[in-house]
C-alpha cells in the first residue's frame, strides 16, 4: 500500500504513546519518547503530547481514540511481542475500526529471523501472531527484530503508527521507515537545520540571562536550553526550503551566541568534553592519563569512548585505598596525614604522580567524598578536590562541592574533571 497523498499540506501533529506495564511502574526507563520526539522535530511534525499505557487493550483503545481526537495522528511504540500481554494490535485494530489479518511476507521474515538463530520449522502460535497486522496496513520492515510495525490508516485519514519497544530496533525503523512514510504523504518539504552548542563551567541561571534576549525575539531560527548531565547546551533550529537555507539562517545567530558566552562554549553537535580534550591532546602532540579516586575510573571510560583515543590517552590508576595512592601514584605519606586523602595537597600530588607513573604529559586527577558516610564538620559529603597538570607545570587544583545523592556527586565530578582538563589545555595552548 502506497502512502496516499493528503489533502492539505501542513504539516501534521501527533502525540507519542509508549506501551508497557513496566514503565509505569517504574521498572524500564522510556528513552524512545525522546527519540521520536526529535525526529518528528527535525522533520517539521508537532508533537501535542506524549503519554504512557499499561498493558491494557481497553485503556490502550480509549487512548488512542482520543489522540485521533486531537491530532492527526498516535505514534506508539510498545506491545508487539510474542507474549500474552502484547495487545497493541488488537487496541489499534478496534481504533481505527479494521481487523487484523495474517500478512504473508511478515510471517516470512520471522520465519527467516528464527532461521537465523538456529531455530528452524513451523513458527510457534505466539510467533506467528505477530504477523497479524490491521488490514491494508503500512507494514515497516524490523531486521532487527521478529516485531514488524506497521501504519495504520482510519477511515478519515488520521493513522496510527506502530514500532517496537526495543530501542535498537525502534530507532531504525523510526528512521529508515516511518519518517519517510510521513514525508511522503504530508509532503514535508521544508528543511529543519539544528545547531547545538555546548558549554561548560556556567550554570543555567547565568546562561539564561546572558541570552534572555535572544528568546524574546527570535522565531526563525529560534532558541532552546537543554540543561543535562550538569552542563548546558544552547540548540540552534532553523526551517527553510531547503538545508542549505536553514543552516543559513542558524549562522548569525550562532555568532551572537558566540559572542555573548565567549569561551564557556567547547564545542558543537556530536562533540562531547572527551573528544574535545583529546582533540587539544592530539594537536599538541601530548598524552595524556588520569589518577581517579571519587570518580572510580569514570573520566577514563569517558575518553576511551572516544574513537581514537588510544593515539592520545596512556591509562588510568584508580586509587581508592590510601595505600594505593602512596604505591602507584607516590603520594607522600606526609601529606595524606597531614591533609587527609581529599585535599587539594593530594589531588596535585595524584596528577603529578599519573604522569610520571604513566609517562603522560598530562595528567588529571580526582579524589572527594561521595558519600553517604565518611564527612567530616570540616570535609562534607560533596566536598570533590580536581587537578591537572599540563606540561610539568604546577597543578591547578580546583576545589567544588556537589549537592545531591552519590551517583550525581561522583557524575558531576567526572564532567568537572574534564572541564578543567580542557580549561588547562586551553591555557597551554594561548602560552
Amino acid at each position: 500500500m502506497k502512502p496516499a497523498a493528503a489533502s492539505r499540506r501542513r504539516a501534521p501533529s501527533v502525540e507519542i504513546v509508549t506501551i508497557g506495564t513496566e514503565l509505569l511502574l517504574g521498572q524500564l526507563v522510556d528513552t524512545n519518547s525522546a527519540t521520536i520526539a526529535r525526529a518528528m522535530a527535525d522533520s517539521g511534525v508537532d508533537v501535542y503530547a506524549k503519554h504512557s499505557v499499561g498493558d491494557n487493550a481497553a485503556r490502550l483503545e480509549a487512548m488512542l481514540r482520543g489522540v485521533l481526537d486531537r491530532a492527526d495522528g498516535a505514534i506508539t511504540t510498545g506491545g508487539l511481542g510474542p507474549t500474552v500481554d502484547d495487545l497493541t494490535k488488537e487496541a489499534i485494530s478496534a481504533a481505527v475500526d479494521g481487523p487484523l489479518r495474517e500478512h504473508g511476507p511478515s510471517v516470512l521474515a520471522i520465519e527467516a529471523r528464527m532461521a537465523s538463530f538456529g531455530r528452524s520449522g513451523p513458527l510457534s502460535p505466539n510467533n506467528r501472531r505477530q504477523a497479524f497486522l490491521p488490514q491494508d496496513a503500512v507494514v515497516l520492515d524490523n531486521p532487527h527484530g521478529t516485531a514488524p510495525g506497521f501504519v495504520a490508516v482510519r477511515a478519515d485519514g488520521k493513522f496510527i503508527a506502530a514500532m517496537p519497544g526495543v530501542p535498537r530496533e525502534m530507532a531504525p525503523m523510526l528512521a529508515e521507515k516511518l519518517v519517510p512514510w510521513l514525508v511522503a504523504r504530508y509532503g514535508l518539504r521544508d528543511a529543519i537545520f539544528t545547531r547545538t552548542l555546548h558549554t561548560a563551567g556556567i550554570g543555567e541561571s547565568d546562561l539564561d540571562a546572558r541570552i534572555e534576549p535572544l528568546f524574546r525575539t527570535l522565531e526563525n531560527p529560534k532558541i532552546a536550553v537543554l540543561a543535562h548531565d550538569f552542563r548546558v547546551d544552547v540548540k540552534i533550529m532553523a526551517k527553510a526550503a531547503d538545508a542549505d537555507a536553514a543552516a543559513k539562517l542558524t549562522a548569525p545567530v550562532e555568532a551572537e551566541l558566540r559572542e555573548r558566552l565567549g569561551p564557556s562554549i567547547f564545542g558543537t553537535d556530536d562533540d562531547t568534553l572527551a573528544s574535545v580534550v583529546l582533540a587539544r591532546c592530539r594537536e599538541r602532540g601530548l598524552t595524556l592519563a588520569t589518577a581517579e579516586s571519587i570518580t572510580g575510573g569514570a573520566v577514563a571510560d569517558a575518553l576511551v569512548r572516544v574513537p581514537g583515543a588510544s593515539r592520545v590517552f596512556r591509562g588510568a590508576i584508580v586509587a581508592y585505598d590510601d595505600e594505593v595512592k602512596r604505591a602507584l601514584l607516590d603520594v607522600d605519606e606526609a601529606l595524606l596525614r597531614q591533609h587527609g586523602a581529599v585535599s587539594e595537597a593530594v589531588a596535585g600530588a595524584m596528577a603529578s604522580g599519573a604522569c610520571a607513573r604513566l609517562d603522560a604529559d598530562v595528567a588529571v586527577a580526582t579524589t572527594g567524598i561521595a558519600g553517604p558516610g565518611g564527612a567530616t564538620p570540616s570535609k562534607p559529603v560533596g566536598l570533590v578536590y580536581l587537578a591537572v597538570v599540563v606540561s610539568g607545570r604546577e597543578p591547578a587544583v580546583r576545589r567544588l562541592t556537589s549537592p545531591g545523592n552519590r551517583d550525581d556527586i561522583r557524575r558531576r565530578a567526572m564532567v568537572a574533571a574534564l572541564a578543567l582538563l580542557l580549561r588547562e589545555l586551553t591555557i597551554e595552548a594561548a602560552h
